[in-house]
């Protein structure tokens, strides 16, 4: 009996020392024979679509920055500082070579007096453009004569009874083109001059002697009367288009003020 168990166990170990293995599975009866070494690997078949990848292999980059040494214009181009640039109003300096004043302006022909209310050849246009040219001088220079308007200096009587002029005489309120000066010119004068807003007007009070050199028409004829013209001296601003620097000045005039009763001596034989 030992001898039997030992042969068995020699068969055994014989068998499993082979290069072969054989597993015998016995499922309902039947025997089915697997052997490792030949057991075939599955398949799989190749996929039918070959999908892109979902970004591309070599992306280009969204930007394209410019080298570090590239130096871009701006997006401006500034003045240099040393521009001056003209004024917003763009007026031209004033011609004063193209403009040539009579010494005796025609308007004096149409008059007694020694100024002018009315002249057709007034330069309007040329003295806007020279207040314009030199606003703020002229300003300073107008500033002196503005107070110097006499209109409604002298209260007037409101009715005839009141009136106790020896003389006759007219009183006006006048802003003149142009006058005779004192040193016997003729010049022309700011006035009625509309510009930025505002008008510049000169206005002086003048009293004319409508009987000067006649007798005094209240006074006896025992007395001998005369009635005589007085003059008083105003200043206006003037406009000289000669002269190129600055073409403004103040000038003095000779105006007609008031007509006074000149008394002379007690006459003897009356």
């Amino acid at each position: 009996m030992a001898l039997r168990v030992l042969v068995s166990l020699l068969l055994v170990g014989s068998s499993w020392g082979t290069s072969t293995s054989h597993v015998s599975i016995s499922l309902g009866g039947s025997n089915v024979a697997y052997n490792n070494d030949h057991v075939p690997a599955p398949h799989y078949p190749a996929p039918a679509y070959h999908p892109e990848p979902a970004y591309p292999v070599h992306p280009a980059p969204a930007y394209h920055p410019e080298p570090a040494y590239h130096h871009p214009e701006p997006a401006y181009h500034p003045e240099p500082a040393y521009h001056h640039p003209e004024p917003a109003y763009h007026h031209p300096e004033p011609s004063y070579e193209k403009h040539h004043e009579p010494e005796i302006p025609a308007c004096s022909e149409l008059t007694n007096a020694t100024y002018c209310l009315e002249d057709e050849d007034y330069p309007e246009y040329d003295i806007k453009h020279a207040i314009q040219y030199h606003l703020d001088s002229f300003n300073h220079l107008y500033a002196d004569v503005a107070d110097l308007n006499t209109e409604l200096s002298v209260e007037r009587p409101n009715t005839l009874e009141e009136e106790t002029y020896l003389c006759p005489s007219e009183t006006a309120y006048i802003r003149p083109l142009r006058a005779l000066n004192t040193d016997g010119k003729w010049r022309v004068i700011i006035n009625e001059i509309k510009l930025h807003y505002k008008t510049f007007t000169q206005t002086a009070r003048v009293e004319d002697c409508l009987t000067a050199g006649e007798e005094c028409p209240k006074v006896p004829i025992c007395y001998e009367s005369t009635c005589l013209q007085k003059s008083i001296y105003h200043r206006f601003l003037v406009y000289d288009p000669y002269d190129k620097y600055f073409p403004f000045a103040i000038e003095t005039f000779k105006l007609p003020s008031s007509c006074a009763c000149l008394l002379g001596a007690y006459t003897i034989d009356h």
